[in-house]
């Protein structure tokens, strides 16, 4: 079963690239911009909570046939796309046509443009390299120790 959080990251990634979610009778929802310094955005986090209404699960990723109340179903994982590495759902139970919503972008995958991604704390991330420089400089160098 694909958790909440990797079908909201599927989501923000596929958002980065322009693909809208099908809300069945209504429009289509794009939400921009999806990224916000180290955190979604409230557009993105607007449009997710809103996903996560029951009235609103039957909504899907354009170019894919699987609904978001599907991919929270236990039949239903989110993994890596061969040919792209893009999050995409995988049916966990017997087999699956291969689709991925990289098969409809003509310019896709593009190893010139930067990724999608997912929020980075950078204050986080910085604290654990300190840390680590940290416990490196404790360590005693065996380069030094011994004969002379």
């Amino acid at each position: 079963m694909a958790s909440p959080n990797q079908v909201k990251r599927y989501l923000a990634y596929w958002f980065q690239l322009g693909k809208p979610l099908v809300v069945p009778g209504q429009q289509m929802v794009l939400p921009q911009p999806v990224m916000q310094g180290n955190h979604y955005s409230p557009e993105f986090e607007a449009c997710w909570q809103q996903v996560l209404e029951s009235s609103r699960k039957d909504c899907y990723l354009e170019g894919t046939i699987q609904t978001i109340a599907e991919l929270l179903s236990p039949s239903w994982e989110v993994t890596a796309c061969a040919r792209c590495e893009m999050p995409v759902p995988m049916f966990s139970l017997g087999m699956q046509e291969p689709d991925c919503p990289c098969a409809d972008i003509p310019s896709w995958p593009n190893t010139e443009l930067p990724q999608p991604r997912s929020p980075v704390d950078s204050g986080t991330q910085l604290s654990q390299i300190r840390d680590r420089l940290r416990f490196y400089s404790q360590q005693p160098n065996p380069r030094q120790s011994g004969t002379s």
